[in-house]
């Protein structure tokens, strides 16, 4: 096997799901493992390691090659260690197995394929680093949840003039991709006994004509505004609560909704937007973010040098676009142009049998190295 294939087969071995999915103390849980294992093959090639702290027992890792002379650029390579996961996840998830052509087990592709060809891209620029670019490799923690980890990298000083983000786009530079908001939608009601509905105002009912005008009307709204990378905002109704018993006359209500934006649009006047359609049909609802922080939406300009001569290094003409929402838009709104690139394929990403082909990892590697190489 290749370097990255090996690299990838202990990292898949040593799990590191992230902690929201799993009970306190499960010691599947963390990204400790797979940081530790990357900074001692980091130290032991002769690199710089530090671990930058997000959480209680959780850190980003900073390994930095230095250039030979003064340092005039700076490119940071930056995968999340984190993988999805839960209680009832099965040992052999962490076992690593090859078979026609393809890696199977927990992260294969989301995103410990991307960290595998990073890494190894690394350790072969360290054996001639550039003259003026200094390159860092930072393993960033949390990204399957609050992306804690890209929000406290981004906050500080190390900033850089690219950042090539891991996630799976089969090896193909992406420029664009969607924003997320997390919305929950509130209808309040009047309780009364079964029997008598008439002395009640039944709060699940008012929610279905929410939920009925927010997947026709408002998706069809939607779908007129487009933008030329990613297509159109959507809007999902993922959950639906509401009611307690079949004999009450359910006083409550409330969803959450997946608002997919495209990045010209802006979180409060998404929200204006979604409350005016409710209010016009009649209804009321009350509106509280499901999610502690903004999730923007990232668009770079493929001209910017390093980003077009990546694209040239991978023989891509044109820009792309992704559906996905991932730490590329934090590193970019905090001063950094961002692309994302690894090998794989986002629809293997969170299954049950995840995997990755060794043909994706083995391009990715490829060009990641030979981009590190072509530095000044």
């Amino acid at each position: 096997m290749t370097a990255a294939e090996n690299l990838l087969a202990e990292l898949i071995a040593l799990p590191s799901v992230n902690p929201a999915f799993l009970p306190a103390g499960d010691e599947r849980g963390g990204e400790g493992r797979v940081a530790e294992c990357l900074a001692s093959k980091a130290t032991s090639a002769g690199l710089s390691v530090e671990f930058q702290q997000v959480l209680p027992d959780r850190s980003n890792l900073i390994v930095r090659l230095i250039p030979r002379g003064k340092p005039t650029r700076r490119v940071i390579l930056a995968p999340h260690l984190d993988t999805v996961g839960s209680v009832n996840m099965p040992e052999s998830h962490f076992k690593p197995a090859v078979e026609n052509g393809r890696m199977h087990g927990r992260g294969a592709c989301d995103t410990k394929g991307s960290v595998a060809a990073m890494f190894t891209a690394v350790l072969e620029a360290a054996f001639s680093p550039p003259r003026e670019t200094e390159i860092i490799f930072a393993g960033l923690v949390d990204e399957e949840n609050a992306q804690k980890g890209s929000r406290v990298l981004a906050k500080s000083r190390l900033k850089a003039d690219l950042a090539i983000i891991g996630e799976p786009t089969e090896a193909r530079v992406v420029t664009a991709h969607k924003g997320d908001m997390w919305l929950k939608l509130i209808t309040h009601g009047k309780a009364a006994h079964g029997a008598r509905p008439e002395l009640g105002r039944n709060a699940v009912h008012q929610m279905a004509r929410v939920i009925d005008l927010l997947e026709t009307k408002y998706a069809k709204f939607l779908r007129r505004r487009k933008h030329p990378l990613l297509g159109s905002a959507t809007i999902n109704v993922g959950s639906v609560r509401g009611g307690t018993q079949p004999n009450i006359v359910p006083d409550r209500c409330e969803i959450e909704i997946d608002r997919r934006t495209v990045p010209d649009e802006i979180d409060s006047r998404v929200r204006r937007e979604i409350l005016g359609f409710i209010r016009d049909a009649g209804l009321a609802v009350e509106m509280e973010n499901a999610k502690h922080h903004p999730c923007i939406g990232l668009e770079t300009d493929p001209k910017v040098p390093l980003v077009a001569q990546f694209m040239s290094l991978a023989r891509q003409r044109e820009s792309i676009g992704v559906d996905f929402f991932c730490d590329a838009a934090i590193i970019s709104a905090g001063g950094t142009p961002s692309v994302v690139f690894g090998p794989g394929n986002i629809a293997q990403a969170h299954t049950v049998d995840e995997w990755i082909s060794l043909k994706s990892l083995k391009r990715a590697t490829l060009l990641l190295t030979r981009f590190l190489r072509g530095l000044p």
